[in-house]
């Protein structure tokens, strides 16, 4: 296991309107090997969270959370006064808006690999129904780990080394329509600062720009998009930044000038190492869109082979239609 949970606390919040409640639990939870895989879990749930944003404390804002934390770094303050300082925060947060949040408020500083965490997170509750032995129906209730909103992870060594980066601190951005981001980072104390998707954005251009100027021909080209692609995807799955030093070994081979110098060369608006966002790296490898009731996806090696893109005329002529989408055809084409 890659996971040692140091310290678990789990209060409960109840948001009801213009209420809210914190049932505050009294002590630490026991670490034994269950809380361990739980912790585990949480973490890769956390990782595989797409769209998050980076921030870092802000003298601007509340330092409760900060200031206590580093309280408890420092062997001045236990763990769970920490959450305790942190719970009272929340409430105040809450009581500012008019959406509902019930769950488990969990506090966890826990090492995975060589990395040191505080995570931060409010899991929501999910109900199961099972039937019984004896043919009843019996419901149960579970932490509702993977949908989780409203989470931020706190890099205890980037906040030592590196805290004029402003992205120590990981935050999932939550649900489109509410500002659940804003709320967050409220209660943390914390000004967003690097952004992901421009990052990425900025890395792909890069990326295209040193393509282009190689005498490669598009099957070479697809290749060392599809390396590029499959080292962030590594690096988004592990939680930790992309390089551009690594970005370069996948890319460059064995060409004249490597991707590294052509980098140097540029004005990207692009940092030595930064978070990944995925779906705006997935456009490396895949092409894909929808409107107007119609939904299309495909690889981005096909095209002008088994796409063929007409900008005149705004078509998109697909060679080979995908099996499971000809059977239908087939079928409606009986039906006619």
């Amino acid at each position: 296991m890659s996971t040692e949970v140091k310290k678990l606390v789990v209060h409960y919040v109840d948001k009801q309107d213009d209420s809210t409640q914190i049932h505050l639990r009294n002590d630490e939870m026991p670490i034994n090997d269950r809380v361990n895989v739980f912790i585990e879990q949480l973490h890769h749930a956390y990782n595989g969270k797409p769209g998050k944003g980076f921030c870092a404390f802000s003298a601007e804002k509340s330092s409760v959370v900060a200031s206590s934390m580093q309280s408890y770094r420092n062997n001045e303050l236990g763990f769970w006064q920490v959450t305790e300082q942190a719970a009272s925060v929340l409430k105040e947060e809450l009581d500012k808006y008019a959406f509902n949040e019930s769950g488990y408020l969990v506090f966890c500083h826990y090492q995975y690999v060589a990395s040191d965490y505080i995570l931060i997170a409010l899991i929501n509750i999910k109900e199961h129904y099972t039937i019984t032995s004896e043919l009843d129906l019996a419901a149960s209730r579970h932490l509702d780990i993977t949908r989780m909103q409203l989470a931020a992870r706190i890099d205890l060594a980037a906040w030592d080394t590196q805290p004029e980066d402003n992205r120590y601190i990981s935050f999932i951005k939550g649900r489109a329509g509410r500002k659940v981001a804003d709320f967050f980072l409220d209660f943390l104390g914390c000004e967003e600062g690097i952004d992901p998707k421009q990052q990425s954005r900025s890395m792909l251009s890069a990326v295209e720009d040193y393509l282009s100027e190689q005498e490669l021909d598009k099957e070479e080209k697809d290749e060392r998009r599809r390396e590029v692609f499959d080292y962030c995807s590594d690096r988004i799955s592990s939680g930790e930044d992309a390089n551009i030093e690594d970005i370069g070994r996948a890319i460059s081979k064995d060409d004249e000038q490597s991707f590294n110098s052509f980098y140097e060369q540029q004005s990207y608006d692009l940092a030595e190492s930064f978070p990944v966002d995925k779906k705006t790296v997935t456009g490396m490898v895949k092409l894909s869109g929808m409107g107007g009731g119609v939904s299309v996806g495909f690889e981005r090696k096909h095209l002008g082979e088994r796409v063929i893109y007409d900008p005149v005329n705004d078509t998109l002529t697909i060679k080979g239609v995908p099996p499971n989408l000809k059977d239908q055809l087939d079928q409606l084409g009986d039906e006619s």
